[in-house]
């Protein structure tokens, strides 16, 4: 079984992991503020997206969920973040970044990178080699482009997810 996990503050994050989870057909969307690690652990793929705040930090509800328990080996996680590619955009989604790293250390193989040629930002630590580690996405300035967005990642991550 999958599941789809988010924090979210104002309800953007939130509403981004109702979409793809429906999308994607997964009947788990999960707040991260009503989940244990060991929970989490019990899944065989995860679907983790956080918006970024402040200066590139987690979202409150992600920040202070302890990571050190996680036990992913094998398993599947896709993330996606949300940002605001104008006023930070030296930061943009750098949460992602964060849940990457979180992710990998807990032994996840992330999947579904994203191009990040197709992006107006100056920098983010979610990005290697060229692509974002998982979905972007911009709601303040971009909206009018997250659909598509959210579209054609699913077609790249879905067969992880089946």
């Amino acid at each position: 079984m999958n599941a789809v996990v988010y924090g979210s503050t104002t309800g953007n994050t939130e509403k981004i992991a109702q979409i793809i989870a429906e999308k994607m057909n997964i009947t788990k969307v999960l707040n991260v503020d009503n989940v244990t690690p060991e929970e989490l652990n019990s899944y065989n793929g995860l679907i983790c997206g956080s918006s970024t705040w402040g200066s590139g930090e987690l979202q409150d509800s992600w920040d202070s969920f302890d990571f050190s328990k996680l036990s992913l080996q094998g398993k599947k996680v896709a993330l996606f973040a949300l940002g605001d590619s104008d006023s930070y955009s030296d930061t943009f989604c750098n949460a992602m970044a964060i849940l990457y790293e979180n992710m990998k250390k807990a032994g996840a193989e992330i999947v579904g990178s994203v191009d990040a040629s197709e992006y107006n930002y100056d920098s983010s630590d979610a990005v290697m080699n060229g692509k974002f580690v998982g979905l972007a996405l911009d709601e303040e300035n971009q909206g009018d482009l997250t659909e598509k967005r959210i579209n054609t990642w699913i077609e790249e991550i879905k067969d992880y997810f089946i």
